[in-house]
């Protein structure tokens, strides 16, 4: 079947999405899948307001650098589509003779798809609709990692890292950090922060993840041991921390498009902050309060090369799916082994990965809920890549001379 293709981009972009995007592009005029190829201006509801660019006139200079470029260059959206939208989506797809398409994104995009591929087939309109995965998030059901997460992982490794070094030096002045990552249901982001960590007193000294219920108190006795310990603390916590009544520690009321919590400053409320309130209130110490929010989805000065060759080939690989008559489907990718790390491409049914999501294993987890196993660890080492080294001073203190007999001391 011929036809004209499209693809959007949609939610928050990755530092690789784009390389997803220039894969799907490569593949299209590599295999003639389509006669025409169209890109949506700012997702889904561009593709309804018929806001369509002609990805085939792009030079090629353009659609190479964008493997190597920030953000989503088609636009994005956040538009939860709704019954209204349908005949109009479908209206649109039958005037531009659209047989396939391809969304880049999250659980809600691959609903999105799922739900206008279910739409058109109960009309009688034939098309191909397939998911390519992106999420810093790294929460997409039915793949080991998704394209963008290991950049942002590293990304917040890189940070936890330096600061820790920061804060070890600066703890006659502040005594404690908090660290906080994007991630509203997942820890992975949070959890990839361990990677910063080679020696026992390196930050972070503890990790809270949305998995597990969060305990105020328990939280100020873990912080104070480590001021204890080491003269200071650092502190990395997922956004989607809940207490025990599931009462967001944010405190966020206010909701997206898709009536999930808004946390961060889109929120207006900040978990990192309200540790942070705490631990100054308890402890009465001085101490910070970081957050990268959206940063590390722009990050292009810490896309791994790893990373960013993953999303192009995800992009090629939705194109062979639909080339071989597949629809319903996201692109996943299957590690098949760590030591060589080694991957192959699969796919999974798009029904499922929009109803479901991808949380850390308990296993991941340590028993107190405040840092992750050796079993995490050994999950994010072969995606972050290595741990740059630094160097600490040796404790050679100078001996105090003798006062010299007779003078004032």
């Amino acid at each position: 079947m011929k036809g004209n293709a499209v693809i959007g981009q949609s939610g928050g972009p990755t530092s690789v999405i784009n390389s997803s995007l220039a894969g799907v592009i490569h593949q299209v005029r590599a295999s003639g899948l389509a006669d025409n190829l169209y890109g949506m201006n700012f997702g889904i509801k561009g593709l309804m307001e018929e806001r369509l660019i002609d990805l085939g006139r792009q030079p090629a200079h353009v659609i190479d650098g964008l493997r190597t470029t920030p953000s989503s260059a088609l636009g994005s959206s956040r538009h939860k589509v709704s019954d209204p939208d349908f005949p109009r989506i479908l209206e649109v797809l039958r005037k531009y003779d659209i047989r396939f398409f391809f969304l880049i994104g999250g659980n809600d995009t691959m609903d999105t798809i799922h739900r206008v591929e279910k739409y058109c087939r109960e009309h009688h309109y034939e098309l191909h609709g397939i998911g390519i995965p992106k999420t810093v998030d790294n929460d997409l059901f039915g793949t080991d990692h998704t394209p963008g997460f290991a950049s942002a992982g590293r990304s917040n490794m890189l940070s936890v890292r330096q600061s820790g070094w920061l804060f070890r030096d600066m703890q006659r002045v502040d005594q404690f950090v908090i660290y906080q990552t994007i991630g509203r249901d997942a820890g992975w982001l949070a959890a990839a922060t361990a990677m910063a960590k080679t020696n026992e007193d390196d930050a972070p000294h503890l990790i809270y993840m949305p998995e597990r219920v969060f305990d105020a108190d328990k939280f100020l006795v873990d912080a104070q041991e480590c001021i204890k310990k080491y003269g200071w603390v650092s502190v990395v916590c997922g956004e989607g921390l809940k207490y025990a009544d599931g009462s967001p520690v944010s405190a966020s009321l206010t909701k997206d498009n898709f009536h999930n919590t808004e946390f961060g400053a889109m929120g207006g409320a900040s978990v990192g902050l309200n540790l942070h309130k705490m631990m100054s209130k308890v402890t009465g110490l001085r101490g910070e309060f970081q957050i990268t929010e959206s940063l590390i989805m722009c990050a292009m000065d810490r896309a791994l090369k790893q990373d960013l060759q993953e999303a192009f080939d995800c992009g090629k690989q939705a194109v062979d799916l639909a080339d071989n008559g597949e629809s319903g489907f996201m692109v996943t990718i299957d590690r098949i082994g760590n030591s060589p790390y080694k991957i192959r491409f699969g796919k999974a049914a798009l029904g499922d990965v929009a109803v479901r999501a991808k949380p850390m294993p308990d296993s991941y987890i340590n028993a107190a809920g405040n840092f992750v196993t050796p079993e995490c660890l050994e999950y994010l080492r072969p995606l972050l890549g290595e741990v740059p080294e630094y160097v600490t001073l040796e404790k050679s203190f100078v001996q105090k001379p003798l006062a010299k007999q007779g003078a004032s001391v």
